[in-house]
């Protein structure tokens, strides 16, 4: 937001001359595409500096997780249960196997898993 706003400040016309951007980007520390986009911006917005400063706001919302409450903790039952015949421990990736067969659980990744199992401090032994 300030870097924006200094670069508003370096190209505004109405206190004189403006320097060259190369100029310009070089003391403020930024690209010229930098330049090129915050001028473009604030000539879309009508010459609205808020607007132009400001962040964007986001067109579509963020995806919701898959792993809710209900989904971690089965997931931690599962990894805390007894393995299937043949296997000594859980691993992430056969854990990921035995989630895909569940139904009422949505397909996980195995470093989504992981995720899950390392934020509730569980180790797979």
């Amino acid at each position: 937001m300030i870097m924006r706003a200094r670069v508003l400040l370096a190209l505004d016309t109405s206190v004189g001359e403006v320097e060259a951007k190369e100029v310009i980007a070089t003391r403020l520390g930024v690209s010229g595409e930098t330049l090129r986009l915050v001028a473009k911006r604030f000539t879309e917005t009508g010459g609205d500096v808020h607007a132009t400063i400001a962040r964007k706001k986001r067109d579509l919302p963020p995806v919701p997780s898959p792993v809710t409450g209900e989904v971690e903790a089965r997931l931690i039952a599962m990894a805390c249960s007894q393995p299937p015949q043949g296997y000594a421990r859980w691993s992430l990736r056969l854990l990921e196997k035995h989630v895909a067969l569940v139904e009422d659980i949505p397909d996980l990744d195995h470093s989504t898993i992981g995720r899950v199992l390392k934020k509730r401090n569980c180790a797979l032994t």
